[in-house]
């Protein structure tokens, strides 16, 4: 499952919020010392201070340093703004990359898992989950870097086993894709990681009750719940809401916005079995 190579060149970009310069930087040394070679993005600050600039800049930035020379394009960080963009991108148009990104960068997983490129749900280098963060990285790097094929975590909520492809990522960025104009759900039979953070019991109720209502979980043969940092105790409506679709469910499998957070492929094969708490891929990248 190796993808990268000391040597590589790589870009960064920033589809969604602008990132902290200082932590940016310290982002990018952590890239260096994995002797990659990087490239840093280029987009200027616009009048909504919550963006990395107008949605046409982040797009025309994205698409740039994804047909530039590089072999992965890492997201500096989420924030918002990735749902505004992505009306301006060619995904068809696209070659193979490697792609890191995490949290608002779920909409952009989901474009480019749709058209069959895989991706790794992971930290960002702009990021105090990846910055400050060692262990993040090193899973990270372990993905990016080694022939990674399987991890052992989490507590059998529902117990079984399941195959199919791993798709997913933050639940509210899933819930706001439903009704876009490329919206579906996911293939027959994928393997659903979900995670979220800030998100308070009944928003999260609110967000899977849109899932569920727009058939979302239907060809869904299994469930992986990462991280819920921020969102008080959400058992009850994991197992409320998730509890009943009569497929193996894996908690607490520690992905998304929590310490050490493990980088996950997605658009790939792979076998859950919820019993014994693993995630294997069942073919390579």
């Amino acid at each position: 499952m190796s993808s990268l190579s000391r040597g590589d060149r790589v870009a960064l970009v920033s589809p969604a919020g602008p990132a902290l310069p200082s932590r940016l930087a310290a982002g990018v040394q952590v890239l260096q010392s994995w002797g990659l070679e990087v490239t840093t993005p280029v987009v200027a600050p616009w009048s909504l201070p919550y963006l990395a600039g107008s949605d046409a800049a982040r797009a025309a930035e994205f698409v740039s340093g994804w047909c530039s020379d590089v072999a992965a394009v890492f997201c500096v960080r989420g924030g918002y703004g990735c749902l505004r963009m992505t009306d301006l991108v060619p995904w068809k148009d696209l070659p193979p990359r490697v792609f890191v990104g995490s949290s608002d960068v779920t909409v952009l997983h989901t474009e480019l898992n749709a058209v069959g490129l895989p991706t790794v749900f992971g930290p960002m280098p702009g990021t105090s989950d990846f910055v400050d963060d060692p262990l993040a990285q090193a899973r990270l790097h372990s993905v990016l870097f080694e022939d990674v094929r399987s991890w052992t975590a989490g507590t059998p909520v529902v117990p079984g086993v399941a195959r199919g492809v791993l798709t997913g990522g933050n639940a509210a960025l899933l819930a706001a894709g439903v009704g876009g104009p490329r919206w579906a759900p996911p293939p027959d039979g994928a393997i659903a990681l979900l995670e979220d953070v800030g998100e308070e019991p009944y928003r999260l109720d609110r967000i899977l009750t849109q899932l569920l209502r727009a058939g979302w979980f239907e060809p869904v043969s299994g469930i992986v719940l990462g991280s819920w940092t921020g969102c008080g105790d959400v058992s009850s409506v994991l197992v409320d809401r998730l509890g009943s679709l009569g497929v193996p469910v894996l908690g607490e499998f520690g992905f998304g916005h929590c310490a050490g957070s493990w980088s996950l492929p997605l658009g790939v094969q792979a076998e859950l079995d919820a019993s014994a708490g693993t995630l294997t891929l069942v073919q390579a990248r």
